[in-house]
């Protein structure tokens, strides 16, 4: 997979699809504020059809509330196992103590002169077994992550592509596209649009006073630019019927 050549497609065509196109680049501007909008206009982008225009504003916004949907209902099992992970970390570390005995009174009572006798700690338990518990988790937690975003990558562009959000949960069919491009070649692909995006968004950040209005500027262009990378990650193989 030639991760420069898919720069430098995807560069181009935010060029075309941006530069001296002034109205369309503001009336994406607010399209971000209405974040459905820019979710529809995402998705046109994922089509692979040459840069869409603004139009149908009914249908990008019905649009994006769908791609939203599918990237909550890919979202959930990493939070599901993100909350086993704090419970697990939590739960084996609790103690119990025993009643103590009053210096004043010698009676089992609270108050403030209160000593506990002893304290029961929960067999297999403390603050080691909490952490290896929480490690263990941490790494299945990053494993999960990254399988999940790279399958709802992929289910985001086939819904792109079919027109049919059915097909963004046809799991079996997008495991077979990914894995015939090659897991590793699409995390790889992945980790350069994401190291390219923050370098240049760091860059830009540095800039003295205009460097932060740029870069929210830019924002449209940048948008543009990562979905049809991912477009044409999945280009890279043809897609299961």
């Amino acid at each position: 997979m030639d991760s420069i050549r898919m720069l430098s497609e995807s560069f181009d065509y935010t060029k075309e699809a941006l530069w001296g196109r002034w109205v369309r680049w503001l009336l994406l501007l607010v399209s971000v504020v209405i974040f459905p909008l820019i979710y529809g206009y995402s998705l046109r982008v994922m089509s692979g059809k040459p840069a869409p225009e603004l139009e149908g504003w009914i249908g990008l916004f019905v649009d994006g509330i769908k791609l939203i949907v599918i990237t909550i209902v890919y979202a959930i099992p990493v939070w599901v196992l993100a909350i086993v992970g704090l419970a697990a970390y939590f739960i084996p570390v609790s103690t119990t103590t025993t009643p103590g005995v009053c210096l004043a009174t010698q009676q089992c009572i609270r108050c403030a002169y209160f000593i506990p006798v002893s304290t029961t700690t929960i067999p297999g338990s403390g603050p080691e077994t909490g952490i290896f518990v929480l490690l263990a988790l941490l790494i299945v937690f990053i494993i999960l992550a990254v399988v999940i975003g790279i399958l709802s990558t992929f289910a985001m562009v086939r819904f792109a592509r079919t027109g049919r959000m059915g097909e963004a949960f046809r799991v079996r069919a997008l495991v077979a596209h990914i894995g015939e491009i090659g897991w590793l070649n699409v995390f790889i692909a992945l980790v350069v649009l994401t190291v390219v995006l923050a370098i240049v968004e760091l860059v830009l950040v540095l800039v003295p006073l205009i460097g932060v209005p740029l870069l929210l500027i830019l924002i449209p262009a940048f948008i543009i630019f990562v979905y049809r990378y991912i477009a044409l990650i999945y280009e890279s193989a043809p897609a299961p019927a």
